[in-house]
C-alpha cells in the first residue's frame, strides 16, 4: 500500500505498554487508504507514568484518533474532557477522538466482542459465563454479556477485590453476577456454557495456565480475547468446542473506533480484506 503524506495528514496512533505486537496499525491504515482518507496510524509505547503527557500530546499534536490498549484503558479516564454513556458504566476507555483540543473517551471493545458472538454464534445457547480476569477488557466483555440477555455472570480472578467492584459497578444492571477466586474455578467450571479469558494470560506460550483446561467440556463455548492460538484455545479444539479467539473482537472494536473518528462504517468487503490482513 502506497502512502502519501503532506501538510494536511492527520495523525492517528494507538498508546500501550507493549504495542509493537498489535494489528490496529495495519487495518486502520488500510482503511483510511480505502476510503480516501489521508492519515496515517502509529504505534507508540507508553509506559504507565508517562499516560499524563501522552494524552496531553494527542492535544499539542494535534493527534485526530487514538486507540488505548493494556494498560491505560482505566488510567486515562481522568484526563479526559468527556466520556460516552458506556465508559461511564464500562470505565475502561478504548478510542479518543479529538475535537478542536476537547478529547472524548470511547469504549468499543463490548461493541467488539458483542459483535463477534453475534456473528459466529447462537448467542441464545449462552445462559450462563464465567469470565476470567477484571480488568478493562473484563469490564467491556461483561457489559456486551449484559447486552446478549445472558442469564448469570460469574467473575473469577486471583484478587476477588478487584472482581467484587466489577461486580458492584454493574449490579444495578444485571442482579445476576457472582464472583469466585480462581482457585476455586473448578467448583462452576462445569456449569457454564461459555468460559472467557480477559487477561494476558496465554500471549506468551510459556506462561503458567490459569486453570486445569483438560477440565473444560466439549459442550462449552471457549472464548480468548487474545487473536492467537493460545494454549487455552488449543485444547478448546482438542476437546471438540466451539471457540472463538480476540481476533473478530478485535477487528469489529477497531471498525467501530473507525467509525467514531469518520463517520464511516467499513461495508462487508472492507471486513473481507481486513480479516485476510490480520490473519498472518
Amino acid at each position: 500500500m502506497n502512502i502519501t503524506i503532506n501538510g494536511n495528514t492527520e495523525i492517528y496512533c494507538i498508546y500501550g505498554h507493549p504495542v509493537k505486537h498489535s494489528k490496529s496499525p495495519i487495518f486502520q491504515t488500510f482503511l483510511f487508504q480505502k476510503y480516501g482518507i489521508n492519515a496515517i496510524y502509529i504505534p507508540f509505547e507508553i509506559k504507565p507514568e508517562n499516560i499524563k503527557d501522552a494524552i496531553n500530546a494527542i492535544r499539542i499534536f494535534n493527534i485526530k484518533g487514538t486507540n488505548i490498549t493494556v494498560p491505560h484503558k482505566e488510567s486515562v479516564i481522568s484526563y479526559l474532557d468527556d466520556l460516552s454513556d458506556e465508559v461511564k458504566t464500562i470505565k475502561a476507555v478504548n478510542t479518543i477522538k479529538n475535537i478542536d483540543g476537547k478529547l472524548y473517551g470511547y469504549n468499543t471493545d463490548w461493541y467488539g466482542f458483542y459483535e463477534s458472538i453475534k456473528r459466529n454464534l447462537k448467542e441464545n445457547k449462552i445462559k450462563t459465563a464465567l469470565v476470567i480476569g477484571a480488568g478493562g477488557s473484563t469490564r467491556a466483555i461483561i457489559f456486551g454479556l449484559i447486552r446478549l440477555n445472558v442469564d448469570h455472570i460469574i467473575i473469577t480472578n486471583r484478587t476477588v477485590s478487584k472482581a467484587e467492584e466489577i461486580k458492584n459497578d454493574f449490579i444495578n444492571l444485571h442482579k445476576e453476577i457472582s464472583v469466585i477466586p480462581l482457585e476455586e474455578i473448578n467448583k462452576c467450571l462445569l456449569d457454564v456454557d461459555i468460559i472467557i479469558n480477559t487477561t494476558s494470560v496465554g500471549l506468551k506460550d510459556d506462561g503458567v495456565d490459569l486453570f486445569d483446561y483438560d477440565n473444560i467440556s466439549s459442550n462449552q463455548i471457549i472464548f480468548d480475547v487474545i487473536y492467537k492460538e493460545t494454549k487455552l484455545i488449543k485444547k478448546a479444539q482438542e476437546k471438540g468446542c466451539e471457540y472463538l479467539t480476540g481476533h473478530d473482537m478485535l477487528i469489529y472494536q477497531g471498525i467501530k473506533a473507525f467509525e467514531i473518528w469518520t463517520d464511516i462504517y467499513p461495508n462487508e468487503e472492507s471486513i473481507f480484506h481486513i480479516r485476510k490482513l490480520i490473519s498472518h
